[in-house]
């Protein structure tokens, strides 16, 4: 059965990547821009001046996380992901419920972005159709994604560029008319009420720190892109951590400026777009107009690296031949000129846009809390990989360990908690990511158990053979 597998597998990504352009794919998953204006408000509204402490907290916890998938990541460079990290430590059943949680997650991040540009525009062209102007972007997306890898890694290197300046306008109007000092608020945070302000609370600081963890998320996306990064084994850590450094230099530094320069703080606290609030009220409607380009390029340009990444997944799924015929034939599909799995990316695109036509708080719920499963799974895979000898010793090891991997399971702990007594959106998360895990298990269960063994393909560059998961 080996050897029929062997004989039938797929053509290998090309390895044409360098460091700096999976760093730039990676850091347009991770979408500073968007994280700032879309995701950080929640931040603010909860906290208010603590979400300065919040983004430390987050900071600290992306840090420990960013560890694992760094010693992970060098282990298995393998575009599968994460699901090829747990397949290899935690056995063949916690593998396939990664990769079921990664699914959900990778496939619905696109629709949900492209469906967003409409409100997030709204400011600067009112009237956009939400529908409309998510299938163009998904379209054209997909058709980018198409083609190879290093154009891909230029054009979002570029879009991330235009976001990247988009923050330096907040970040110097803050600052040019700056009127709180910094210390004051670490030393005495406040947040909003109906009627002033009240001492941030130990519990509104916490929320806070979660919300920062997603908007902080991203840097591990770089082992998507790891069979196509030359010496992947020895730079792709390298990538991941400076993703995370870049990333918290570009979501700090705004949440900062903001909180110094805003002229009315309760006010700013309160805003659905404090960032766009500070930028209209310091620099006029041109700016304000022109940081809203901004921030609609660092959606469209996450949501070209993110089908990039999703067709990366879906490849090294197929190609360990989870799906059947003629799915898996599909998607593990090299095109013979841009070296890309086009046909799996088509896929990818196709349904995202037929995503379009689905309510967009259906398609969040569905999305649940992937995130927590997925640090929790990894967190795990590099405790017992590290005693199973399969980590840490030819590639990257983590320092201090095991503190990051135990400091991320306590903290995931902490954000399940407060997730579960919120029970109009926190709860109904993690009763939909349980049940993701419940489906992926009964399909392999049911479906590939009686296939035969289930295996993850390591590419040989990595320095191994083709293993059971």
């Amino acid at each position: 059965m080996l050897e029929e597998r062997l004989a039938h597998a797929p053509v290998p990504l090309t390895r044409s990547l360098g460091l700096f352009g999976v760093l730039f794919l990676t850091l347009s998953v991770t979408t500073p821009a968007s994280s700032v204006f879309v995701i950080a408000p929640g931040m603010l509204q909860t906290a208010g001046t603590g979400a300065i402490w919040a983004t430390l907290i987050a900071g600290l916890i992306c840090v420990t996380t960013a560890y694992i998938y760094a010693e992970l990541s060098s282990a298995w460079p393998v575009a599968g992901g994460e699901y090829v990290m747990v397949a290899q430590t935690l056995g063949p059943l916690p593998g396939f419920a990664m990769l079921g949680i990664n699914v959900f997650n990778n496939l619905l991040f696109p629709p949900v972005a492209a469906l967003g540009i409409s409100a997030v525009a709204g400011a600067a062209w009112p009237g956009l159709p939400q529908v409309p102007t998510a299938i163009a972007v998904l379209l054209g997306a997909t058709l980018v994604a198409v083609l190879n890898i290093r154009v891909n890694a230029w054009v979002t290197g570029i879009f991330l560029l235009v976001e990247v300046v988009a923050l330096i306008i907040v970040v110097a109007l803050g600052w040019a008319w700056q009127v709180r000092p910094v210390a004051a608020m670490l030393l005495h945070p406040l947040m909003p009420t109906p009627r002033g302000f009240a001492p941030a609370s130990f519990a509104s600081i916490g929320v806070a720190s979660s919300i920062g963890i997603f908007a902080l998320n991203g840097y591990g996306a770089a082992v998507y892109f790891g069979e196509e990064m030359h010496e992947a084994p020895r730079l792709i850590a390298r990538a991941i951590l400076s993703a995370l450094v870049l990333a918290l230099l570009c979501v700090g530094a705004p949440i900062v400026a903001v909180l110094a320069g805003a002229p009315d703080l309760h006010a700013l606290l309160l805003a659905d777009d404090p960032f766009g609030m500070l930028v209209r009220l310091r620099g006029g409607g041109t700016i304000a107009n022109l940081a809203s380009l901004g921030i609609v390029v660092a959606i469209v340009n996450a949501v070209i690296a993110c089908v990039l990444a999703t067709a990366r997944f879906f490849y090294g799924s197929a190609r360990d031949r989870s799906w059947g015929h003629p799915l898996d034939h599909w998607m593990s599909a090299i095109h013979p000129r841009f070296g890309s799995p086009w046909l799996g990316t088509l896929l990818i695109g196709s349904f995202s846009i037929a995503c379009c036509f689905v309510p967009l708080r259906f398609l969040v719920i569905l999305s649940g809390a992937g995130l927590v499963a997925i640090y929790a799974g990894i967190a795990l895979a590099v405790l017992i990989g590290r005693r199973q000898g399969k980590t840490g010793t030819d590639g990257y090891r983590m320092p201090l360990f095991p503190l990051a991997p135990i400091v991320t399971l306590a903290a995931l702990a902490y954000v399940v908690w407060t997730s579960w007594l919120d029970v109009d959106e926190g709860r109904p998360g993690l009763i939909v990511t349980g049940a993701q895990i419940l489906l992926s298990a009964g399909y392999y269960w049911f479906v590939l158990r009686r296939r035969g063994e289930w295996t993850v393909h390591i590419p040989a560059i990595v320095g191994q053979s083709s293993s059971s998961g």
